[in-house]
């Protein structure tokens, strides 16, 4: 009944047009059943599959999912060789289904640290879903929102001191322009950003493009997440009044 209720209740004609996610809990996940946590992260992987699909499928334009930090190096090497294997898994079996549903696979982050496999799955991915003009699933893979913004920092200041810029020219435009996410432009900023497993911090995860994000943090560990979780949160998102710092009435 309140799955019904969920879907009664959403309003198909205000759908986030890019919804970013910050996937935790698979360890948690796997703990809670006695399990290895590598077992948590397979699940998670079958997790985003489903959810990716029931996005597209909603009219999500962008969805932006936290794969893999610049600091879950710091994690068992165990941990951090399967995780760097999932990418290759998920890609080969997935990668039919999305051009099948239209959806344009995107990476952002510093992959030139990834092993070699993990570098080709995700560029044939790219490749391979290059003509697809729906949704974008942008994977942040080694990706960190400090080490974005330290980039960009470093490459506008190479212009200005090329002399192709100005000091005076840089705005909040330029910087967004020098951003990972510039590549998805007006849509660059999420209009939703989820959190699963019940904690709420963002762990350095767009720190510039959320300065208006409305959050929705969840207690269902990412693996138990699902079409249904992904309703309830667009339902909350429906229910706020973005107002972007000025007044607006309701």
């Amino acid at each position: 009944m309140e799955k019904d209720q969920n879907r009664v209740s959403l309003d198909p004609s205000r759908i986030p047009n890019h919804i970013a996610i910050i996937m935790d809990g698979n360890g948690r996940w796997a703990k809670k059943r006695h399990l290895p946590r590598v077992a948590g992260h397979k699940e998670g992987m079958n997790t985003v599959k489903k959810v990716a699909i029931a996005a597209s499928d909603l009219g999500v334009k962008v969805l932006t999912l936290y794969a893999f930090s610049t600091e879950n190096w710091k994690r068992p090497q165990k941990e951090v060789s399967y995780l760097m294997q999932l990418p290759i898994r998920f890609f080969k079996t997935f990668v039919p289904d999305l051009v099948k549903h239209n959806v344009k696979v995107m990476v952002m982050g510093d992959t030139s640290q990834l092993p070699e496999g993990t570098q080709k799955a995700v560029k044939d991915a790219i490749n391979d879903t290059a003509d697809c003009d729906g949704m974008i699933l942008n994977f942040a893979l080694n990706y960190g929102g400090r080490d974005e913004i330290v980039r960009a920092v470093k490459a506008i200041a190479s212009e200005v001191e090329s002399g192709k810029l100005s000091s005076q020219d840089v705005s909040g435009t330029v910087i967004s322009q020098h951003l990972m996410t510039a590549p998805l432009g007006r849509l660059a900023d999420p209009d939703l950003l989820i959190r699963t497993s019940g904690e709420m911090r963002l762990s350095n995860f767009l720190l510039w493009q959320i300065a208006y994000s409305e959050f929705v943090f969840t207690d269902e560990l990412w693996p138990d997440f699902d079409g249904q979780s992904l309703e309830k949160a667009i339902i909350q998102f429906q229910q706020r009044h973005r107002r972007f710092g000025g007044l607006i009435n309701k």
